[in-house]
């Protein structure tokens, strides 16, 4: 990220099932290297403000010195705890949107540069279809669990061509892969 706009940060999103039981068994500790891989490229983590595979990434950022911002459901941070159940950890700032959990996640993939998705359920699929339908770099972290081991078959699926989705099982790799699509999206930087 050389030149003028040095001072910017790639805002990358997170995206995952907060409940994990059903993830592959290293699902967690890969969303943990995702946020370190995320931070030692000088971005800054966003996620949902929730638990799983996302605060696993945040968690991995944090670690890594990184800098982390939540987008949460709730309208307060009264509501995020005691309604939604959610967790403060491991965020420097919580946005609190007011907007339930659809409404959250329509700001926080529009709000990313790019969107890496886990293993995920209902809401990884809603924040995923919103990036792709808005052309965001997406990548998606194979072999990880959940929704996202159909992501394929919808691409297939909806006849709509491949999308700005790239795909691997390895976590540094990934970001690296995103990376390069969202420089390609970005503003001559010399």
């Amino acid at each position: 990220m050389d030149g003028k706009h040095i001072h910017l940060k790639y805002k990358i999103c997170v995206s995952g099932a907060a409940e994990t039981g059903h993830c592959a068994p290293d699902a967690l500790d890969k969303a943990k290297i995702l946020g370190e891989e995320i931070v030692k490229r000088g971005a800054v983590l966003v996620n949902g403000a929730t638990t799983g595979f996302p605060m696993w990434a945040a968690i991995g950022a944090k670690e890594a010195g990184g800098f982390t911002i939540g987008l949460s459901p709730a309208g307060t941070e009264k509501e995020h705890i005691e309604h939604y159940n959610l967790p403060v950890d491991y965020m420097d700032i919580i946005i609190y949107t007011g907007f339930g959990y659809s409404g959250r996640n329509l700001l926080l993939t529009k709000s990313a540069d790019a969107v890496i998705v886990g293993c995920g359920r209902w809401g990884t699929l809603n924040e995923f279809t919103i990036a792709l339908e808005d052309g965001k770099p997406i990548g998606v972290l194979e072999g990880s669990g959940g929704s996202t081991e159909s992501i394929k078959d919808i691409i297939a699926r909806s006849n709509r061509g491949p999308g700005n989705i790239v795909y691997d099982p390895d976590p540094k790799n990934l970001v690296d892969k995103v990376f390069k699509l969202i420089q390609k999206l970005k503003i001559d930087q010399v």
